[in-house]
């Protein structure tokens, strides 16, 4: 190592020049080292704030055009639809009701308009009464606290929209012609989880049809706490069940719900 001295000034003064350089670079590396550890903290930060914020990739799924409703399918495989509104009601009726197709309503004012959907076939009595409960759950009965209500049940051609002279029909009213078939069920829903192509589908409805085709699911009864501030606890309640994580949002829950308020 070389060290250079200035032969004019003493000894003693090199020395000190010398510790006042030494403080100064010091100082410098000091200040480097801050400097290059900034950069190495900032790297961990944006790999935490990663791990953190990374959710599971899941490709939105296709929807069929009864999901806009509320909706099931039965034990013996017939799809059941309910409107959500006087407005669904009207559209459910006007564009969904076939030849074959049953209708019915809650024997109550403000309900859901029900179709079974027959394609063709003979619908099974089973299949009539999971759809009257159904219908009974999307009902004012539910809200009300109403343990049954009364359900009838009619042929697609019993039901119209022609009001008798002088009269009119609001949204989602109509007119029901003839015999009437009765049914009073308990107003119970069941709600679970099936997987379909890695998706996970939220399902609801009668326990019968639900236990089916669920992974897993609840029972869901008439409470006090409204739809949205249970979707959450639900999802996790099924997680638990099925003992995996479940890639669902809590508004696929919330519109499988009655809207009135609920416990499970």
């Amino acid at each position: 190592m070389e060290i250079e001295l200035d032969f004019s000034k003493s000894i003693e003064k090199n020395a000190e020049d010398y510790f006042e350089k030494s403080k100064k670079a010091k100082k410098k590396l000091e200040g480097l080292a801050k400097a290059s550890e900034i950069p190495r903290q900032k790297i961990e930060l944006l790999k935490k704030n990663i791990s953190r914020e990374k959710k599971p990739l899941h490709k939105k799924r296709k929807h069929f055009w009864f999901e806009a409703f509320h909706w099931f399918v039965s034990e013996k495989g017939f799809l059941v639809v309910a409107g959500r509104s006087a407005k669904e009601n009207e559209m459910l009726v006007k564009k969904h009701l076939e030849k074959n197709d049953l209708f019915l309503h809650a024997d109550i004012q403000g309900g859901a308009a029900t179709i079974i959907k027959s394609e063709g076939k003979k619908i099974p009595d089973e299949t009539i009464a999971e759809a009257a409960q159904f219908a009974g759950v999307f009902s004012k009965a539910w809200s009300s606290g109403l343990s049954s209500v009364d359900v009838y049940a009619v042929s697609a051609d019993q039901v119209s929209k022609k009001a008798p002279s002088g009269e009119s029909l609001g949204t989602g009213s109509f007119m029901i012609y003839g015999k009437r078939k009765w049914f009073k069920p308990e107003l119970k829903l069941s709600l679970g989880i099936k997987k379909e192509n890695n998706d996970f589908i939220a399902v609801s409805g009668p326990e019968s049809s639900v236990k089916k085709q669920a992974l897993v699911f609840l029972e869901i009864r008439q409470g006090n706490s409204k739809p949205g501030a249970c979707a959450k606890k639900i999802i996790k309640a099924l997680a638990e069940k099925a003992k995996e994580e479940l890639v669902l949002h809590p508004d696929e829950i919330i519109k499988m719900l009655p809207s009135g308020g609920i416990s499970f």
